[in-house]
């Protein structure tokens, strides 16, 4: 800061001077002042006394004794008091939230939060994100303990910015949820009116299950009449009878069991997959010690998702769902047949999972121990049971669960604002990975419909009832372990030989999709080839033929079995050496799963076509790679497993900065020059800030986040203070890299905090692929192998009818080269040469990224009250 101070005043003609305060009077006590905040104010006393102006001086030593805090008091010509503070100021939002600062006098929305029915992980991340969006859009939020209980009671308690801190990472919910029968009364619901109505609340923003929402709009549609029953009774006036005339109510689904129709996820889904999937890896390790068979139970009880999702990614070999019951009278042969192939082919240990509300096509519930007792009696396998139970519901919020809460309460905060009393109560869910507004009885209305078509033995119907999403993910399953029994053969000439290969860094998904790959190919008649280390493997000729058991356990395992490097050919691997290679072995179709590496691999391999006849054959691409940067799919795998682990550590970063007080962590993480993961993992890590390759970093803005962590900390109580976490990415800049970023933090923060860094490295790829990529892996993987017959079928069928050979080049269009990516809900095909234009070759990146609208709500939900220069852009460009 410049040290040239020059203190102007300019006076109106018609300004009359007030009387001036007592001298030896405190001036701080003053009832108004201007107040401007700098950093030297040392050179503000300097200028003062060389105006030979009185002030008064008020310096305060931080609890620590490291920061001095000091205000100088002042009075401009007309007896104004002015204040001079090195102070940084808290943002309005703060403000406006904390405990001793003066209401305003204007009428404010009040909005109570609640959690009901059964927990869910993700529901704190919902009442810390209602309660701090609520705040920054002016409103006073209240949270509603114990659920309906807490209406009924008067369980309702004002809740401040500082109120939900270290939310994110905690499981179940905070503020509570019971069962209460009161409320299920008339007069429980007049209590709850009342106490709403005292506290000044009219609306409500419930997450739960479809029973809580449907609470709720009975509630709502009750209002009026409660409202006239209480005013009637004298237990409200006449003034807050008119004032809260109507009730708006919000939904947002809680629930582990994804039982909810009209949205794609369901809040706590994803996390309590993880439990299942986390069970299941570690009971399969001593089941393949023993070679046991287990039974596992898990919930369910209209709903199959968790059972099939899980079955999916853990690689079981049955899965039990209510919605598609087994097609046979006698689904024991059907089971005893499937794990008794599976044994002969190699495989140690068997593994079943049932939902606790599957059924046979008569109705009649299968249980655990009923298949416990077939498998041991009809097959001799030493079989156990295990009920997972309550454990599906615990644990600290997967990421996704955590973003997913996160965006969607900034939704339905929205939603409070823009209703109407005429205006349906909304129900706040994911699309195609779109937040949306929908009608919620109508989504409650279709989800009773599942219980009602199973009940009436309508499969049908309830499969319809699931979105398309659940029904591709049973036809991969059942396509790639159930019907191995030579059911799905195509006719010999229409069999392929289809080459495997990874290309790019490792990521997590890779081994998935290619045992999804390996095992379909196989039962549809085609011969997988594994391509060992990427195309300099393919070079030398490390090429093999993968058998069904030799990829057994696959979907669990992470890195990448063939082996990868960022070699792409036609650049660091002769492009005829590829092609020659392909012609030897005579791969009919191509496999390529990686990063952008195997992106520009395959623009190179179309590219070649004219010229080398060996790869005029289909060519599919499925992105995996941790920095989610391939254009043509929403997400990469590898993607959800590095926000996992990144958050995961985060957790753990934060602990320990939290246990030393006043202790900031600049955090690096990958991403190239794509910001889609310190994003995404801000937002779920609750992250003071993040720097990313879209906005760039630069003095000014680091001077701006010193200010803000100076802020904070300096608002925090001594006993209590935070420890905080920024992110950058590990591009940003070359300049400003993470460790001068840290030291900029320690010596500008007056050693008001302390400032550590962490890099997380290729700890991002994980451990064990999370199960969502091992979920979009099969899809994927599938879609490709279907992808191929395509392309294919016409050649192959016209070689048949002619009695000669399939030819060397089976296709050539363009279409035959794509990208098989995830828009959405929705595999989709896209052309590499469609999506050349669409890409930012230099930053190898696409041009348009649908997660840069989370990135303002980083810096909002932190505790700025205003987004940054920086992101306000980002938020313009994206939209």
């Amino acid at each position: 800061m410049t040290s040239d101070i020059v203190i102007k005043l300019v006076l109106s003609v018609g300004s009359i001077p007030r009387p001036g305060p007592d001298k030896e009077s405190d001036w701080a006590h003053n009832p108004s002042a201007i107040t401007l905040s700098v950093m030297d104010v040392g050179a503000i006393k300097s200028q003062l006394d060389t105006l030979g102006s009185v002030y008064q001086d008020r310096s305060i030593k931080s609890f620590s004794g490291t920061f001095q805090l000091i205000e100088i008091y002042c009075l401009d010509p007309l007896n104004n008091t002015i204040v001079f503070s090195n102070k940084p100021s808290l943002p309005s939002l703060l403000e406006n939230s904390y405990p001793g600062v003066p209401e305003k006098k204007d009428k404010v929305k009040k909005i109570g939060v609640l959690t009901s029915g059964g927990d869910a992980p993700g529901m704190n991340a919902c009442v810390r994100a209602v309660v701090r969006y609520g705040i920054s859009k002016g409103c006073e939020v209240f949270a509603i303990y114990e659920g309906y209980q807490g209406l009924v009671d008067g369980g309702i308690k004002r809740m401040d910015w500082k109120s939900v801190r270290g939310y994110l990472a905690v499981g179940g919910t905070t503020i509570g949820t019971a069962r209460c029968m009161p409320f299920k009364t008339r007069e429980g619901r007049l209590q709850a009116a009342e106490n709403l109505i005292k506290n000044g609340i009219d609306a409500l923003i419930v997450c739960g299950g479809d029973g809580s929402l449907t609470g709720a709009d009975v509630f709502r549609s009750e209002w009026s009449g409660l409202n006239q029953e209480l005013l009637e009774s004298n237990r409200i006036t006449q003034e807050e009878s008119e004032t809260y005339k109507y009730l708006t109510i919000v939904g947002l689904v809680g629930s582990i069991d994804n039982d909810m129709s009209s949205t794609d996820i369901t809040i706590g889904a994803v996390t309590s997959l993880h439990r299942i999937c986390e069970a299941v890896d570690s009971i399969g390790t001593t089941a393949l010690s023993h070679s046991r068979a287990f039974v596992v139970e898990v919930m369910g009880r209209h709903c199959g998702w968790l059972a099939l999702a899980a079955g999916i990614a853990t690689g079981a070999d049955f899965v039990f769902i209510p919605e598609r019951p087994p097609a046979e009278d006698n689904w024991e042969e059907t089971l005893c047949a499937v794990a008794h192939r599976h044994r002969q082919l190699g495989k140690r240990k068997t593994v079943v999972i049932v939902a606790e509300g599957a059924m046979d096509k008569n109705l009649n519930h299968i249980k655990a121990d009923d298949i416990k007792k077939i498998l041991s009696e009809r097959l001799g396998l030493d079989t156990r049971v295990t009920t997972l139970g309550h454990t599906q519901r615990g644990g600290s919020p997967a990421a996704y669960d955590r973003i997913l809460a996160t965006i969607q309460s900034v939704a339905a905060v929205d939603a409070v604002l823009s209703s109407t009393p005429d205006t349906p109560s909304p129900m706040i869910g994911m699309n195609n990975n779109e937040v949306t507004s929908g009608h919620l009885m109508n989504a409650v209305k279709l989800t009773h419909e599942v219980a009602e078509a199973i009940e009436k033995k309508d499969f049908a119907r309830a499969m319809e009832l699931r979105d398309p999403q659940f029904i591709e993910e049973l036809e991969a399953y059942t396509a790639t372990t159930i019907l191995d029994d030579n059911t799905m053969l195509l006719p010999p000439h229409r069999q392929l030989r289809i080459g495997i290969i990874h290309v790019g860094a490792p990521a997590g998904g890779m081994n998935a999709a290619t045992r999804t790959a390996a095992r379909y190919a196989i039962n549809r008649g085609h011969k997988p080839f594994g391509i060992y280390n990427g195309f300099p493997g393919l070079a030398r000729g490390s090429v093999e033929e993968l058998s069904w058991i030799a990829v057994d356990g696959w979907t669990s395992r992470g890195g990448s079995e063939l082996g990868t490097n960022r070699a792409v050919p036609g650049e660091a691997v002769d492009m005829g050496m590829v092609a020659y290679q392909l012609q030897r072995y005579n791969i009919q179709s191509l496999l390529i799963i990686g990063g952008f590496e195997a992106f520009s691999s395959l623009i190179k391999l179309e590219e070649a076509r004219h010229q080398y006849p060996s790869l005029c054959i289909p060519i599919a691409c499925i992105p995996a790679t941790v920095s989610n940067n391939v254009p043509g799919t929403d997400f990469s795998l590898g993607s959800d497993t590095a926000l996992n682990a990144i958050v995961d550590s985060c957790d753990a970063i934060i602990q320990s900065a939290r246990s030393s007080r006043r202790r900031v962590f600049v955090v690096e993480v990958q991403g190239g020059r794509s910001g889609y993961l310190a994003v995404e993992a801000g937002l779920a890590s609750g992250a003071s800030t993040i720097y990313i390759p879209e906005e760039g970093v630069n003095l000014s803005r680091l001077q701006s986040d010193v200010r803000h962590l100076m802020a904070m900390y300096m608002d925090d109580s001594a006993d209590k203070s935070e420890g905080r976490i920024i992110l950058r990415n590990e591009t940003v800049s070359k300049t400003y890299t993470t460790d001068v970023i840290s030291d900029i933090l320690k010596e500008e923060g007056h050693a008001l905090f302390d400032s550590r860094t962490a890099v997380l490295g290729h700890i991002q790829q994980g451990v064990n692929p999370s199960p969502l990529d091992r979920i979009r892996a099969t899809r994927l993987a599938k879609c490709s192998l279907d992808f191929f017959e395509r392309h294919t079928a016409a050649t192959l069928e016209r070689a048949h009818s002619l009695s000669g050979p399939a030819p060397i080049d089976l296709c050539r269009v363009e279409q035959s080269a794509a990208v098989i990516g995830l828009s959405g809900a929705d595999v989709t095909y896209r052309c590499v040469k469609e999506l050349i234009p669409l890409t930012d070759m230099k930053n190898r990146k696409p041009l348009d990224a649908w997660w840069l609208p989370h990135r303002p709500l980083v810096d909002l939900l932190s505790g700025r009250g205003l987004f940054t220069p920086q992101a306000q852009a980002t938020m313009n460009r994206s939209n």
